[in-house]
């Protein structure tokens, strides 16, 4: 049975002043025209905390993969994960893709099978199964203080779980990589200081400077400097929690520290560009965007 957390009030408040909150909410008003019902978008498997649900959302078929539902053994329970896979391939490159806020829904599920294209075992673990299933939370007001509440230590035992568990289904621990959006972006960034088997990441729009909490006691950018993995930064100019600026400190303190990261800040994109189920995406920039992060991923031989 998943748990649901006990909050604490300054934890809830603390949940409308994230870096992810202020860009999901402060969007321009928009027409519902080409977005699903919300009983037909939940239907297919996406969730509706973050708006009307796009029509034309990107749908990558499992033809001539492996891919399903599995569990992953942690410390305290049996945690769900999405993977996909090339079928018949030996010992395929590792890439853990870090969800958003939004729990393990179908965009996530769908961004794991175009991995899995490329060659890779891509797996997606649904990282706050302790808190409830998400994607039946309709509320963003609801759903932060739960994600807020998860600790960054027992985020990095979820993940070193997952990367074991890939391992095992004989994936190949050498090539390791993440991608992670939204709040996963944070994680792809914070992770990058944990794991020294880690050989590059991706974080498309993760948090930089949120202010920390009892749950994630220090952000992306006072962590810079312990960095060990390349990381790709994939960030929209109008962005309205990651403000531009924050990016390019991020990028001076990263090369200070002798770091390789590279960033992308792309003009017109607002955060969450890439979610091609919401109206926030932008197709234009999302595909340059993902043109980098395969790049990335090639450059530093994680795929092929």
């Amino acid at each position: 049975m998943r748990r649901k957390a006990t909050l604490n009030p300054n934890e809830v408040a603390a949940a409308s002043d994230t870096s992810d909150v202020r860009g999901l909410t402060r969007a321009a008003p928009l027409s519902r025209r080409g977005f699903m019902g919300s009983s037909a978008a939940l239907a297919a498997g996406y969730t509706i905390a973050g708006g009307p649900v796009r029509a034309e959302a990107i749908r990558t078929d499992a033809d001539g993969l492996v891919a399903g539902m599995t569990t992953i053994k942690t410390g305290d329970g049996a945690m769900p994960a999405y993977f996909a896979r090339p079928a018949g391939v030996d010992r395929p490159p590792i890439i853990l893709v870090a969800m958003e806020v939004f729990g393990l829904h179908e965009h996530i599920k769908d961004v794991t099978r175009r991995l899995a294209k490329l060659g890779a075992l891509a797996l997606a673990p649904d990282l706050y199964f302790r808190k409830g299933d998400l994607t039946k939370i309709e509320s963003i007001s609801d759903l932060m203080p739960l994600v807020n509440s998860k600790p960054d230590a027992e985020l990095f035992s979820d993940l070193d779980a997952s990367a074991a568990y890939a391992i095992a289904q004989g994936g190949d621990g050498e090539r390791l990589g993440i991608i992670g959006f939204c709040r996963g972006g944070r994680t792809v960034w914070l992770y990058a200081t944990h794991n020294p088997a880690l050989k590059a990441g991706v974080s498309f729009y993760g948090s930089l400077m949120d202010p920390p909490s009892a749950a994630m006691p220090q952000n992306a950018f006072a962590l810079a400097g312990q960095v060990q993995a390349p990381v790709l930064g994939l960030y929209g100019a109008e962005d309205q929690g990651i403000p531009p600026d924050q990016v390019r400190q991020m990028e001076e303190k990263l090369k200070t520290a002798g770091k390789i990261a590279e960033f992308e800040i792309y003009e017109g994109a607002p955060h969450g560009f890439f979610a091609d189920y919401r109206a926030s995406y932008r197709k234009e920039q999302a595909e340059d965007a993902w043109k980098h992060a395969i790049a990335w991923f090639r450059t530093y031989r994680v795929l092929a």
